[in-house]
């Protein structure tokens, strides 16, 4: 038993001394060393596997520099070292620290660590590249930070990109008015029509004194055009509406008209203007010539034409125009069955108007207006005996405005005189106003301002006629994409060369709501009211349309 034992503790003993030799060999500098850095695959392979300690621990390493700051801490012992207690590193060393050469380890200190740090921190341009770091790196790539875009790959194409179309055609854009009218094109015109269609129920159906109740169907056709020039400018406009009794008060009427107008420039200080205007329609039951005791007035018809030529001269402006007007009338229809010719009222009226205007500004030219022109009848005598050919005069001032498209148009004011040939009648004159400004002060707004002052001719045995002032304030606003409104206010102030006067004020509003853009459903009220001091004259009306509006 004692020789079991003995060969036992003979065989630990020689296992002990072979651990000694081979600690001897291969010291345990893993407790010893430290563990600042990492262990490289080269000095791994010369040391394990080639069994050289010192000699490969001893060949010059690469200074390691982190890339980015603050990879070493700020701190440090007494030593220099990172970690208390391994200052004291000898040549000896297996595992000399990566950041500095082997021939300065074991004598750094801590203000050479704190420059180094500071090194890191701030890599200067003889740093070693990023390839040759990851050689001493256990096979883990150090990855950049953000700020070191140099050693950072740009990330790979999408393979999945949309394809934009082969026609190259831009991404639409939202339309500013999608319910406006696209129009039709002919030739170098767009042509918008509009188709009005609905039921109209009225108080007075004639707008006469004693006039009745009547529900009628009433249909509206409009063409507006416009050119598409780059140099001069055509506008084009028509309308035709036809009014048909459905009950009430008996009703078949039609009123319609076109007006047209070019606008050349000739030259950069040179421009011509041209217009023509068609009207026609039934004499008004409130006219101050209208025929008592007849089935149906008669109808008027009017042609409005002018020609003028502007010319700039610094900042003068002048201005010649030629004018041309034409009414003539059609019989009257009396209860009887007879018909009462009205051929004594045609005439036409020629005249010539001159204009001067100073520049003040591009948005502002003051002006003066004077015209002069005969109004010649187509008989020489009219039914009571009265020669009423006459002389006309006129003369005004206003201004001109052209404020970008806020605001433009034009307003005057000044005195107009008829003189007849016949002295048992007497003059006609007084105060001439006329206006006519588009003003927008947001967009979607529209305001307009009409007025005017119309001689009218007389019938009546004695009765030289009247002035007519007329005014029309009208709002227009889009409330919404496909919501509408307008709203317009109007007055009419007649003066009889007698004495008398009439007074003529109304009011309309109406709302179309556009299903689409080539359908919309429109409501309108209207409320009119004649006063004057003569008799028989006084009337009211109130009517209500409901229908429904197409365009293109």
């Amino acid at each position: 038993m004692s020789r079991i034992r003995f060969n036992g503790k003979f065989k630990g003993l020689r296992l002990v001394c072979a651990a000694g030799a081979l600690m001897t060999a291969f010291p345990a500098t893993g407790q010893e060393g430290s563990l600042r850095g990492t262990v490289g695959d080269t000095y791994m392979d010369s040391t394990l596997r080639a069994g050289r300690g010192m000699e490969a621990a001893e060949t010059p390493r690469t200074q390691y520099r982190p890339t980015s700051a603050g990879a070493l801490p700020d701190s440090a012992d007494e030593d220099g070292t990172l970690f208390p207690g391994t200052g004291s590193l000898t040549a000896e060393d297996p595992f000399p620290p990566l950041d500095r050469p082997a021939s300065t380890r074991g004598s750094a200190t801590a203000a050479e660590n704190e420059n180094r740090a500071e090194e890191a921190a701030a890599p200067s341009q003889e740093a070693e590249p990023a390839e040759q770091l990851d050689d001493l790196a256990t096979g883990t790539a150090r990855v950049g930070t953000i700020d070191a875009t140099e050693g950072i790959r740009p990330l790979p194409l999408r393979t999945n990109e949309r394809v934009e179309p082969i026609e190259g055609r831009a991404r639409r854009t939202p339309e500013d008015d999608p319910y406006a009218p696209l129009g039709l094109r002919i030739g170098t015109f767009t042509v918008v029509p509009t188709l009005e269609q609905g039921l109209t129920w009225t108080t007075n159906a004639d707008s006469s004194p004693g006039g009745e109740e009547a529900l009628l169907s009433e249909t509206t056709l409009r063409l507006n055009a416009v050119s598409g020039w780059s140099r001069h400018r055509a506008v084009l406009n028509g309308y035709g509406t036809y009014r048909k009794s459905v009950s009430g008060d008996d009703v078949s009427e039609f009123e319609g008209g076109a007006d047209a107008a070019l606008e050349l420039d000739l030259r950069g200080d040179l421009s011509a203007r041209a217009a023509l205007a068609y009207a026609a329609r039934r004499e008004s039951a409130s006219s101050p010539v209208a025929i008592a005791g007849v089935v149906r007035q008669p109808l008027r018809h009017t042609i409005d034409g002018s020609l003028g030529v502007e010319k700039a001269v610094g900042k003068l402006r002048l201005r010649v125009t030629g004018e041309v007007s034409r009414n003539q009338y059609g019989d009257a229809r009396l209860d009887n069955g007879d018909t009462l010719s009205q051929s004594d009222r045609n005439s036409t009226l020629a005249l010539v108007r001159l204009r001067g205007g100073y520049e003040l500004s591009p948005a502002l030219i003051p002006f003066l207006e004077v015209e002069a022109g005969r109004r010649f009848y187509d008989e020489e005598r009219d039914s009571a005996g009265y020669a009423r050919s006459a002389t006309r005069l006129g003369a005004r001032a206003g201004l001109s405005l052209d404020i970008s498209e806020k605001l433009s148009g034009e307003v005057s004011a000044g005195w107009v005189a008829e003189d007849f040939e016949d002295d048992r009648l007497d003059t006609v004159s007084g105060l001439a106003l006329a206006a006519a400004l588009n003003w927008s002060p947001m967009r979607g707004t529209n305001v307009r301002l009409d007025g005017s002052t119309t001689v009218e001719g007389s019938t009546d045995a004695g009765d030289s006629g009247s002035l007519l002032y007329s005014g029309t304030l009208r709002l227009e606003r889009q409330m919404r994409s496909n919501l509408t409104g307008d709203v317009a206010l109007g007055a009419a102030w007649r003066d009889y060369s007698g004495g008398g006067h009439d007074l003529i004020l109304s009011g309309e509003a109406s709302l179309t709501w556009w299903l689409n853009r080539y359908a919309g459903l429109t409501g309108r009220a209207r409320h009119e009211r004649q006063k004057s001091n003569l008799p028989g004259r006084d009337y009211e009306a109130t009517s209500i349309f409901m229908g429904m509006t197409l365009q293109r």
